[in-house]
């Protein structure tokens, strides 16, 4: 196999997260189930951003946070996802780049505006996520360059992309020319309502193309069709794919036929805001994974770069992993 041009290529929505404090009575008040993504369109954005206090705008979306750990690692990082050619466009392919990873995919110059991502944070730490695809859902198999895929170790999709029918093109072209690469796949569930709507989808693709599966407990309790973890846990060895299942301040669990690793948490000492947490755990594992480092070493680097982003808002480290992995 030749050498690889990057450690790991995600592909996702790319979106600017709107970050706001918020209390229970806000989300009741106002619609919103706490702790879920929910999808909405232009209208609802505009009045959920009008009725929330000043929040922080931040470039965000699942697997683009996750590229930005793995080159705060240290690692080699490229993206695929669509923005529109507009302020909030700009500033997130203006930050993708600024924090190492390579992002070329061509903005729209039409249609719906880049897309956002308004996050309420309660004093829990518990976001809830109301999110605006807009020109995400242009994203299509045209944006898939083959020479990128193929000269990746891992292609890192998100579960989100199953949703419109262009992404969902590109998430197969992309999957497709990894596999005849012999590289690997690697698949984020996204949400337990993402799953819900996509089960047995999903199933196929856990069975077929992908080697690495990423999952928080009731995500893979959706997929496994059970209300028991350790019956979820059961099913996944009996499997192919390697499934890195995240638990909170529980740890997380790497499941494989050859057996399961439990890593703890790192702690620390105030949790501000859980956003990310899973999308820096995975940078963490898959930057491991690409240098070859023992499975519970990759997730105990998940769990670092989980550690430092609950420790303060927004979902893009503050403090360079690599610095933190060092120590």
């Amino acid at each position: 196999m030749t050498r690889a041009d990057y450690d790991v290529i995600g592909i996702g929505n790319a979106i600017v997260d709107v970050l706001s404090h918020a209390d229970d009575a806000f989300l009741t008040a106002n619609g919103i189930e706490k702790g879920a993504m929910t999808l909405i369109d232009a209208a609802r954005a505009e009045e959920l951003y009008a009725r929330m206090e000043a929040g922080l705008e931040i470039s965000g979306g699942s697997v683009a946070n996750s590229m930005v750990g793995i080159a705060s690692f240290g690692g080699r990082a490229a993206y695929i996802g669509k923005v529109r050619a507009d302020p909030l466009g700009e500033a997130f392919a203006r930050d993708i780049r600024a924090a190492g990873v390579r992002f070329t995919t061509q903005p729209t110059s039409t249609g719906a505006p880049t897309a956002r991502c308004l996050i309420l944070v309660t004093p829990d730490a518990q976001r809830s996520m109301n999110t605006y695809l807009g020109a995400c859902v242009e994203l299509g198999p045209e944006d898939i360059v083959e020479a990128d895929i193929a000269g990746a170790q891992v292609t890192y999709l998100e579960g989100y992309l199953w949703d419109p029918l262009q992404a969902k093109n590109a998430f197969r072209k992309a999957a497709s020319i990894a596999v005849q690469a012999g590289r690997k796949v690697a698949l984020s569930l996204s949400d337990a309502f993402c799953v819900h709507r996509h089960r047995d989808e999903f199933l196929e693709l856990v069975a077929g193309p992908v080697d690495i599966l990423f999952a928080n407990e009731q995500e893979i309790l959706a997929l496994c069709g059970t209300a028991h973890f350790d019956e979820a846990v059961s099913q996944l060895r009996n499997g192919n794919t390697l499934a890195v299942l995240t638990r909170g301040a529980e740890g997380a669990l790497v499941v494989s036929a050859g057996g399961v690793h439990a890593v703890p948490a790192v702690p620390v000492a105030t949790v501000v805001d859980t956003t990310g947490a899973g999308d820096l755990f995975a940078a963490g594992f898959l930057y491991g994974y690409t240098q070859g480092r023992a499975l519970p070493d990759c997730a105990h680097l998940g769990a670092v770069a989980a550690a430092e982003i609950i420790s303060h808002v927004g979902a893009r480290p503050l403090v360079p992993l690599a610095e933190l992995m060092a120590k």
